[in-house]
């Protein structure tokens, strides 16, 4: 059978193109061929879901779905990942994610209590899995944080503190803003855009006070402070957000989460993701 590279000026084509296709996708975001004629559409965030917008799925299922809707990172929730330090039970993790072509590089949320032992299990886990930074709601008191400024320091591992809405510990700024000050500068937040929504606070303002200790971003959007939406459907201002973080060269995890409509929610996350690509182009 002849070939159709056997020629020099063939071969050459087919070596480009083949190039071209390899760096494609090896672009962090673009796995999916809705995405591959673009170079970046998160302009170099790293863009992911929290694994709780996926949480009517087993953990396959959510994976798989990750991939499909082009992303590469994600925060986990634990009923999708347990918290083990069980080396084989580590180990299926990382090769189910791996398959996936997805990176874990967050994790919560978590509670922290002035419980060492609890602490350090949590701190284990991310460590052997590989985690960055626990999405976390600690306990508000001095034993507390002076063992999540021991931990932080040994493991290398940042504390972001979520806010939960009206009524919870962290629903103001200010509640993260004082208890955070003094601290390990890894002891810092997880801005929550809905929930800070939800409690009359501004997720731009809070992104802008909390930048050099913010370590995790939950893009989620309310209407009228209390109707969950699709992100870019509220209140949220997406644009003024993504603006802000790319100023502040954030790195860390920026995170879809939609909480609606758990057991169907693929078509809703992917007018989400379509508003943040349209917000990204409008950050300049």
């Amino acid at each position: 059978m002849s070939s159709t590279v056997d020629s020099p000026a063939s071969r050459r084509q087919f070596m480009k193109t083949t190039a071209v296709a390899a760096a494609t996708t090896l672009v962090p975001g673009i796995a999916s061929p809705l995405f591959a004629a673009e170079k970046d559409p998160y302009a170099g965030f790293r863009m992911g879901i929290q694994s709780y917008s996926l949480r009517g799925f087993d953990v396959t299922k959510a994976l798989e779905t990750t991939d499909k809707l082009g992303l590469h990172y994600w925060e986990a929730y634990p009923n999708h990942i347990p918290v083990s330090t069980v080396p084989a039970q580590v180990a299926k993790y990382k090769k189910m994610l791996d398959a996936a072509n997805v990176k874990l590089i967050a994790f919560g949320v978590l509670p922290f209590s002035k419980d060492e032992t609890q602490a350090r299990a949590f701190f284990d886990f991310a460590k052997a899995i590989g985690v960055e930074t626990l999405s976390a709601n600690p306990e508000k008191n001095k034993a507390t944080f002076d063992l999540l400024d021991k931990l932080v320091e040994e493991y290398a591992i940042n504390i972001a503190i979520h806010n939960h809405g009206p009524g919870a510990k962290y629903d103001k700024i200010d509640d993260v803003v004082e208890i955070v000050k003094g601290r390990n500068p890894r002891v810092g937040a997880c801005v929550d855009t809905g929930h800070f929504l939800r409690s009359n606070e501004d997720p731009v303002e809070a992104i802008d006070r909390l930048s050099d200790r913010l370590y995790g971003v939950h893009l989620k959007d309310v209407k009228d402070a209390k109707i969950m939406t699709i992100l870019g459907e509220g209140d949220l201002d997406v644009v003024g957000c993504l603006k802000l973080l790319k100023k502040n060269d954030y790195k860390y995890s920026l995170a879809v989460e939609y909480e609606e409509n758990h057991e169907n929610p693929v078509s809703d996350i992917e007018v989400c993701l379509s508003n943040v690509r349209k917000a990204v182009k409008q950050i300049g």
